[in-house]
């Protein structure tokens, strides 16, 4: 059950402004995030397991101030945080492990946790997009694949699992009843462009009560698949495999960076409509055709892994910041502002 707003309200309330903290679990973005907290004057706290505690350890200006051990990290230590004055950061890792349980912890977390739960819900996922005007893939129904498709789990597995299959009869040999979507295979150029919403300033590109900010693009490799054509000439057989392992910065053309900005601009205001808003950082999941239309497959409504490419500014930040600024900074600095002027519960929840 999720948590009520009014007792994060509560909590946020007795809070010492003076005395913030940043805290997330020590994967997926943290490196970035504690690196951006620190440039803020910002104290930061570290959830991590003994054996992943040494990885951060060897980054001397990407760890936390503060490390809290646990022995798994689907068990976030919510009263302790609350202790400690802290706002936790969403993460794909943290959505990842502790699924359900994320949305009852009795923690400010930033961002609106209704907006995790359109996300993790597929149907509601394409909702979504769908009330934000944007081009979709079409969804398949199983017994109705006459395309080449690409089936996905849920959750935030980073592409995990995800397999192409050409018919019905493929989908059911490889997937039976499984909880998965199909939606049919786009060809193009995949473009992710990260965004932050801020209602707390008009200054800028305008959005819903306050601006949108486009922070960065990547594009991600992910596993075999973007190598094929190598294994393919080598004559070698192999599974189409979609883990993504790493990812690049991408620059579009500018004469694209309009249709960007008005795409983050509608999913912001959609997501207004349909429950409540999307303050802070996320991310959607393009394909660019060959007539240059974009085609918004997923959205990840929270920091995504493809920010850790630019902690010290992407070539779009530089445009809008005159020092360096990464995703995790921009957060930083949000609560940083929104801290001062008495308004973290527009951006928490």
């Amino acid at each position: 059950m999720l948590v009520p707003h009014e007792k994060i309200r509560q909590i946020l309330s007795a809070y010492d402004k003076k005395k913030i903290k940043i805290a997330t679990i020590c994967s997926h973005t943290a490196l970035q995030i504690f690196h951006g907290a620190r440039l803020e004057g910002i104290k930061t706290i570290g959830i991590t397991t003994q054996k992943r505690r040494k990885v951060y350890e060897a980054f001397p200006l990407g760890k936390p101030d503060k490390f809290i051990e646990v022995d798994d990290l689907r068990e976030v230590p919510a009263s302790e945080l609350v202790d400690e004055n802290a706002i936790l950061i969403p993460h794909g890792s943290l959505v990842e492990y502790s699924g359900s349980k994320l949305e009852e912890l009795a923690v400010p977390i930033l961002g609106n946790r209704h907006s995790l739960l359109w996300e993790k819900d597929r149907k509601k996922m394409f909702e979504w997009l769908k009330a934000a005007g944007l081009q979709v893939p079409a969804t398949i129904e199983p017994d109705k694949i006459d395309r080449p498709c690409i089936v996905k789990l849920p959750g935030a597995k980073g592409g995990r699992g995800y397999r192409v299959v050409h018919s019905s009869e493929e989908f059911y040999e490889k997937f039976g009843g499984m909880n998965v979507t199909v939606q049919e295979y786009l060809i193009g150029v995949r473009v992710y462009p990260h965004y932050f919403y801020s209602p707390l300033s008009k200054d800028g590109y305008r959005a819903s009560e306050g601006k949108i900010e486009l922070i960065g693009i990547d594009r991600r490799f992910e596993s075999n698949i973007d190598e094929a054509y190598r294994t393919e000439q080598a004559g070698l057989s192999f599974t189409p495999s979609f883990t993504v392992v790493g990812n690049e910065l991408l620059v579009i053309r500018e004469s694209l960076l309009e249709d960007l900005l008005e795409m983050g601009k509608n999913l912001v205001e959609a997501a207004d409509r349909l429950f409540g808003g999307i303050p802070g950082p996320f991310c959607l999941e393009t394909i660019c055709d060959e007539n240059m239309q974009f085609f918004a497959f997923e959205v990840s409504a929270r920091i995504v892994a493809g920010t850790n490419i630019y902690p010290l500014g992407s070539p779009y930040t530089a445009y809008l910041y005159p020092e360096p600024m990464s995703m995790g900074r921009r957060i930083a600095r949000e609560i940083k502002l929104a801290s001062k002027a008495n308004k973290l519960q527009k951006i928490v929840y």
